[in-house]
């Protein structure tokens, strides 16, 4: 381990000790703090934050979307305050300040048993909404991307294990992500996979905010591979003490077509439904990298 990562991984193991003891008014206003003072440094997160939310907010001025990415970086640190003290939550706690549109559909998919497939971009609290999840009686299994250094990719796994997930990592696992994913929906299982950036580099290309971007296309086709059922889903901060989940009716599995146009049209169909939520809440989506096709070095450029 290098110097740096030993840094990285003393500062994280510092916050999920320290953090999770202190009274949430006090840890709240610290974490704004140092948001604030990250988002006056106006460094390179904070400007590709903004370039996102430009995308988002065209017709907002300048003063506007600098206040907008403020708010976004204040989010964003909301979510790392909450994610170290989480360890320190009472499930019953965490349901009680769970605002959820939508259960219906969730509930349906599950008692359905042909396995449930949950699309979620970065936005809002997605481990607060997998420890509720598993807190309400579903078990889940999600991917994690693989972090440097290893123990802190051990870290964030014990993490999310201890909240009730199961974890796979996106590389360097026994076997490739989808082979398990599927035999977890074919068991009837549920999945949750953040879906809103390609990591792969096999992403399907779909229109975003009025601009072609790439997102993940697994969900889409372990959904049409297995028959299971395919629900995008949205978390956002519903008040400065409650979280807010949007779970959407099932995608439709399109008739006709081969299973590359289908997967396409299906993913299509998350985008839109991920856009009109995120529209509402554009300061709760967590997305400091770059998400559109042209704002892409070309030379990294996903393989279509």
């Amino acid at each position: 381990m290098t110097v740096k990562d030993a840094v990285v991984d003393a500062a994280y193991a510092a916050g999920w000790s320290v953090v999770r003891g202190m009274p949430e008014r006090i840890a709240r206003q610290q974490f704004d703090l140092v948001a604030m003072a990250v988002w006056s440094r106006n460094g390179t997160s904070v400007r590709r934050l903004q370039s996102n939310l430009a995308r988002i907010r065209p017709d907002a001025n300048a003063l506007e979307l600098r206040l907008l990415t403020r708010d976004g970086i204040r989010s964003y640190f909301r979510y790392w305050c909450e994610i170290f003290r989480m360890p320190h939550m009472a499930t019953e706690e965490v349901i009680e300040r769970s605002d959820v549109i939508g259960d219906h559909h969730l509930r349906s998919a599950v008692a359905a048993g042909k396995g449930l497939v949950m699309s979620l971009p970065h936005s809002g609290n997605w481990d607060q909404a997998g420890a509720w999840l598993a807190g309400t009686g579903v078990p889940f299994t999600t991917v994690a991307e693989r972090l440097q250094p290893e123990s802190l990719f051990e870290r964030f796994v014990s993490f999310r294990e201890s909240l009730g997930m199961e974890v796979i990592p996106l590389t360097g696992g026994e076997a490739p992500p989808f082979e398990i994913l599927a035999d977890r929906l074919a068991a009837g299982g549920v999945l949750c996979l953040l879906s809103d950036r390609d990591l792969s580099g096999r992403g399907i290309g779909v229109e975003f905010f009025g601009a072609q971007a790439r997102m993940a296309a697994g969900p889409a086709a372990l959904a049409i591979d297995t028959g299971a059922t395919l629900l995008p889903v949205t978390c956002f901060y519903s008040s400065r003490m409650r979280w807010g989940m949007h779970i959407g009716a099932p995608v439709p599995v399109p008739d006709d077509g081969d299973r590359a146009s289908k997967i396409q049209r299906m993913t299509q169909y998350v985008a839109s439904a991920f856009e009109s939520r995120i529209g509402k809440h554009p300061q709760d989506w967590h997305m400091l990298q770059r998400v559109w096709t042209a704002d892409l070095d070309p030379s990294k450029a996903p393989v279509a």
